[in-house]
């Protein structure tokens, strides 16, 4: 599962040009399911966006955590992340979980973020979204906790 996390002073999603997600200051995390994650896959990813140190202390150094500031959390599923794009000019989406199991992790994701006591707020699986942040810093960072090689089938 890969997590391409942005640290935000505010952040929005629409669809259709309705409000479906919005926060302040915390992270924007676009969400992408690959073939052979698992559940496990989608809480350890939680727990790393809940505690990764991305926020300034009073020293300015990234010493803080999602969890320490009270920041929100907006999850954005985007399957384009577990693109493949070694070769040519067209991206292959081979490694994309199917979206049926994708919808399962993501919505896996998101419960297990609320349970660690985050705010968190959702784009629209299988929805064109318009994504709009202001990313602090800039500070972006790509996590990603890949499936087993025993859980790919």
């Amino acid at each position: 599962m890969i997590g391409l996390l942005q640290r935000v002073t505010e952040a929005t999603v629409t669809v259709d040009g309705n409000l479906v997600g919005q926060i302040g200051s915390g992270l924007v995390v676009l969400v992408g399911v690959q073939r052979g994650d698992q559940v496990a896959q989608a809480r350890r990813l939680a727990e790393r966006l809940v505690a990764y140190r991305v926020f300034e202390d009073p020293d300015g150094k990234m010493n803080l955590s999602l969890a320490d500031t009270g920041g929100g959390l907006l999850l954005i599923p985007q399957f384009t992340l577990a693109a493949d794009t070694c070769k040519g000019n067209r991206p292959g989406f081979s490694r994309a979980a199917d979206p049926t199991t994708g919808r399962a992790l993501f919505t896996e994701l998101v419960s297990s973020a609320c349970e660690a006591g985050i705010a968190v707020e959702t784009g629209q699986f299988g929805a064109n979204m318009d994504v709009s942040l202001i990313n602090q810093g800039p500070v972006t960072f790509w996590l990603e906790v890949p499936p087993s090689v025993a859980d790919i089938s």
